[in-house]
């Protein structure tokens, strides 16, 4: 499961650059959410650990990356700061 977990977590981080509404954003936050769930829960928990983590993922791919303009996205700048740019 853990080897699984991580492609799922770079198509998730990849393909989240692209989405542009909230139900794109909290799908993949808790798809994202759910594979890091899993890959760092115990062996025999993987199941709750998944859960848990696409319950949080939703909710943060919910209210990050929202703007109040159409089109647009927030994007890291590399330097710790973000910017608004059409998406």
């Amino acid at each position: 499961m853990k080897i699984i977990a991580l492609p799922l977590i770079i198509a998730a981080l990849g393909l989240s650059a692209c989405t542009t509404t909230p139900g794109q954003n909290t799908a993949l936050g808790a798809l994202g959410g759910a594979a890091v769930g899993a890959a760092v829960s115990s062996d025999g928990d993987e199941l709750q650990g998944a859960l848990t983590g696409a319950a949080v993922g939703a909710i943060a791919g919910t209210l990050m990356g929202q703007t109040q303009q159409s089109g647009k996205c927030y994007y890291a700048d590399g330097r710790g700061g973000t910017y608004i740019a059409p998406c």
